[in-house]
């Protein structure tokens, strides 16, 4: 069932969603008074029919009949004619709603995406087309011609009671098949909306990883649970459209009985001498009975539209908010590189474990510090700290004496270069990638590509720096994702450059060229920070930051860290040798500690 937040946001939150309906309003006023314009000319066909009837048929005149049937073409033309002037202003009201919250949307979506929240996803772009759509959907003009369905049963009742007690009684059963339908089928589309969700982001995991699930074989387990998952779906869609069906069929029967009874009715008010303007006036009580009900009957038919945009309405709503816009701040000053980590505590964002506990330590332009430590003791946690992605639960990370967080990543992205573990490109071309997808600077681009050893590899390819490189890479080897991601990471010479496993994809010879990178970096002034389980970087090392279970066990000058090391690594060998064995099978003991020489 689709649930209501446990307690709705506050209005402020709200205000994005509001304020692009509210712009809307002048558009939408213009298509009532459209509305309501179209409508009552539309009655006018039941006029026509009136005269023709009673005026030409007693007068047997032809000149009338001419200028009755160019009035009513006249009448019909004018009446499309307004019809697509309502169209095209509906389509413009839903296309600016769109605009005004695409980008908002993008960044909030791109938020909840980063600190792993719900909404992370393409679903609320999905959602906003919805409420798009449904602006200028026949609901909306349904909705408009409620004004008009009222003047129809207030001539019924001028006609005579009978026939407006009639229209009333029509109407309302028609009000009471809407309320049924809300009932009965808003829970179902609720939770098929909710299983569609959830099988369209279990199927783009899947998709992502088609690679590994077809080399293990694994495509029969996970397309079961995506079918199990999809079969959900589709069952509560099939339960709500049935019962929506059925009440759709209803509301239409009722407005074709309407138009019946109205005409029986009719008929036996004239007979008893008790309806306004004689006979001829039961065709048009039974013309406009059909058309007070008509709009009514549009609702119910496309109430699953009305459903499906509130729930849109209520999801882009708890996205956003949890997104709050940032304030612009007074621009600051390009940083030079002096990094202080300042009694840091951090958590993954949504989760309350501490992963990090009193981090603290600082790195000067030209220095390399490696920051080591076995697996799970919060090396990659620190690197996005460092580069502002993640926010500190207690302390701060500052550039030059700021907060990296809180810096206008626009301003500070520039300076900042960074080496995920996991290296992602996207697709497009190679000069693309490396200039972060912005202007391209193609000297630039070439300087980063010479830095990480690629320009060979990159001239090779057929279209050497416009070589499109799929997604993810995938026309790239491993290490070539990884150079190229370094690559991205240099390109414009940032001033802070943090790397997560720069090596791990790379043999010999690109340990030895990323060596020298980092040597040519230091030269230039460049604060480097990289985190690596090799020893491979050891000799452009000027510090050392000993990680482990979230804490820094050891930091400060390479060889005092590293002699520290060599002298705790052999009391504890010391310590082993002088305790007494057990009995039993030999058992394997595990230094606690890194070698001293090296980073294992």
């Amino acid at each position: 069932m689709s649930q209501a937040p446990a307690s709705a946001p506050p209005r402020a939150a709200d205000s994005p969603l509001r304020a692009a309906f509210a712009a809307q309003r002048k558009l939408i006023l213009h298509v009532a008074w459209l509305s309501f314009v179209t409508g009552s000319l539309l009655l006018i066909p039941s006029w026509y029919m009136f005269e023709v009837y009673g005026r030409v048929i007693n007068s047997r005149s032809h000149v009338t009949l001419a200028w009755l049937v160019v009035m009513v073409t006249s009448v019909y033309v004018l009446v499309e004619v307004l019809d697509l002037v309502r169209q095209h202003l509906l389509q413009s009201a839903s296309a600016d709603f769109e605009k005004r919250l695409r980008l908002r949307l993008f960044g909030a979506a791109f938020d909840a995406n980063l600190r792993h929240r719900p909404g992370g996803t393409a679903q609320p772009f999905t959602d906003l087309k919805t409420l798009r759509d449904f602006i200028a959907s026949p609901v909306i003009t349904a909705a408009m011609d409620l004004p008009v369905a009222v003047l129809c049963m207030l001539v019924l009742f001028a006609l005579g009671p009978m026939l407006g007690a009639v229209a009333v009684v029509g109407a309302g059963v028609q009000v009471w098949l809407g309320w049924l339908t809300e009932r009965r089928t808003m829970p179902l589309l609720g939770q098929a909306t909710t299983a569609s969700i959830d099988a369209t982001n279990h199927l783009n995991a899947v998709l992502r990883n088609a690679q590994v699930i077809e080399a293990m074989g694994m495509q029969q387990h996970v397309f079961g649970r995506w079918h199990a998952k999809q079969r959900r779906f589709l069952a509560r869609q099939a339960e709500a459209s049935d019962y929506a069906g059925l009440t759709s069929a209803a509301a239409k029967l009722l407005q074709t009985l309407q138009g019946s009874i109205l005409l029986g009715a009719g008929a036996w008010i004239a007979l008893h001498g008790g309806l306004w303007g004689g006979v001829g006036m039961v065709i048009v009580a039974s013309i406009f009975g059909g058309k007070a009900l008509q709009p009514l009957a549009q609702l119910v038919q496309n109430w699953r539209l009305v459903i499906n945009a509130r729930d849109a309405r209520d999801r882009l709503r708890n996205l956003l908010a949890g997104h709050d816009e940032p304030e612009p701040g007074m621009p600051l000053p390009a940083p030079q590189g002096h990094l202080t980590v300042e009694a840091v505590t951090a958590v993954a964002p949504g989760q309350t474990t501490q992963i990090l506990r009193n981090v603290s330590f600082a790195a000067k332009p030209g220095e390399l510090t490696l920051i080591v430590g076995p697996t799970a003791a919060g090396k990659s946690t620190l690197a996005r700290l460092l580069v502002g992605v993640w926010p500190c639960l207690v302390g701060k990370v500052r550039l030059d004496g700021a907060d990296v967080h809180t810096w206008n990543k626009a301003e500070l992205g520039p300076c900042i270069g960074y080496l995920p573990q996991n290296v992602e490109l996207f697709e497009g071309t190679v000069a693309e990638n490396v200039a972060r997808f912005g202007p391209v600077d193609e000297a630039a681009v070439r300087d980063a590509l010479e830095r990480v050893g690629l320009t060979e590899a990159v001239e090779q390819l057929p279209a050497g720096l416009d070589e499109r490189i799929g997604d993810d890479g995938a026309v790239l080897s491993g290490g070539q994702r990884q150079r190229l991601g370094l690559a991205r990471a240099l390109y414009g010479k940032p001033r802070l450059v943090v790397l997560d496993e720069p090596n791990s994809s790379l043999d010999q010879a690109g340990d030895q060229a990323l060596l020298a990178l980092l040597q040519r970096l230091k030269s230039e002034g460049v604060t480097v920070l990289a985190i690596t389980h090799r020893n491979t970087l050891m000799p452009a090392t000027d510090k050392i930051v000993l990680m482990r279970e979230g804490q820094v066990a050891m930091h400060g000058p390479r060889d005092d860290v590293l002699a520290a090391l060599a002298k705790a690594n052999e009391q504890h060998r010391a310590q082993q040798q002088a305790a007494p064995q057990p009995p039993g099978p030999a058992r394997l003991a595990v230094n606690p500690l890194p070698a001293a020489g090296g980073l294992q």
